[in-house]
């Protein structure tokens, strides 16, 4: 176990040097001007040169350099759209977002568990059927439908809960449904597949025999196994709902990281940009090695 956490620790700088790099050319060449204001006006030629070599966007070997030495230092750099320090900006942003995508992963997990669960115990029933429709909806439709139907209902038609804002606990419900109603679909198909090949194995039929119920072979033994695919998923999953999702935070109009970084993508923002991809890059990273450490405590025959 210590072992694999050394490994992954020693190969987190590698893969975020790689994805910065990626990040820095892409942002690099996409078009549009960093300089340019949000009404389409640009500063005096004067001003706009001076600020390219205040921030070195005069060549990208100069940019690449400076900047590595501010992350080096903890300085992200500053945000040419928001003018604000773009830690400042993410130190803003992110807490939101994180709060909002651990509500999803609350969500999806307890959801996607109980229809997998109903389904492997009731294989071939109305209820089995039922909860796998109910999923393969879950799968289809894009997170923006989703949340306008969920909107619709329960704020415009039924008006029990808010139609957006943040705050407030009951602000939470309807942003967590959208943001954990994909992850539930999936979680619930692993699940009850998992399970499926699970209980018709020859060590459950062995427990059946000796007088193990059904019920209780399903969550003594099988649930643990079934288990591993949806840890597998949770890696990636859990590090798209902390880090939050711009659609969902739009609809329900709320502060988070996601906003700030399509804002940064529209303006060419390139110190926000690489940024919010160190942070999220981070998060991801960290989440697939949490995954891993879960994987070697579940299953003893996994080492690396």
């Amino acid at each position: 176990m210590v072992r694999l956490i050394a490994v992954r620790l020693l190969q987190l700088p590698l893969i975020l040097v790689v994805i910065f790099l990626l990040t820095f050319v892409l942002a690099w060449v996409a078009p549009g001007n960093p300089l340019d204001r949000e009404d389409g006006r640009r500063p005096p030629p004067e001003v706009q040169e001076a600020m390219k070599r205040q921030y070195n966007l005069h060549s990208p070997g100069a940019f690449l350099v400076s900047y590595a030495r501010g992350v080096v230092r903890g300085d992200l750099g500053p945000s040419l759209h928001y003018q604000n320090r773009v830690s400042e900006v993410i130190a803003d942003g992110l807490p939101v977002s994180m709060a909002l995508g651990a509500a999803a992963l609350v969500v999806a997990l307890f959801v996607g568990t109980l229809a997998g669960v109903v389904g492997a115990l009731r294989p071939g029933t109305a209820l089995d059927f039922s909860s796998m429709a109910i999923t393969l909806i879950g799968i289809s439709l894009p997170s923006f439908v989703t949340g306008s139907i969920l909107l619709a209902v329960f704020a415009g038609l039924m008006g029990v809960l808010p139609a957006g804002g943040w705050g407030r606990p009951d602000q939470v419900i309807l942003p967590a449904l959208t943001l954990g109603a994909a992850p539930a679909a999936y979680i619930a198909r692993l699940i009850r597949l998992g399970l499926a090949d699970i209980m018709s194995s020859d060590y459950i039929r062995t427990a059946m025999a000796k007088g193990l119920s059904r019920r209780a072979a399903l969550f003594k033994h099988a649930m643990k196994v079934a288990y591993l695919p949806v840890l597998s998923f949770l890696g990636p999953a859990a590090a798209a709902a902390m880090t939050g999702s711009f659609v969902v935070e739009k609809i329900f109009n709320i502060p988070g990281l996601g906003e700030h970084f399509v804002a940064a993508a529209i303006n060419k923002d390139q110190f926000l940009i690489l940024g919010v991809v160190l942070v999220y890059s981070t998060i991801l990273v960290l989440f697939n090695l949490i995954v891993d450490v879960a994987y070697a405590w579940l299953d003893p025959r996994i080492e690396l």
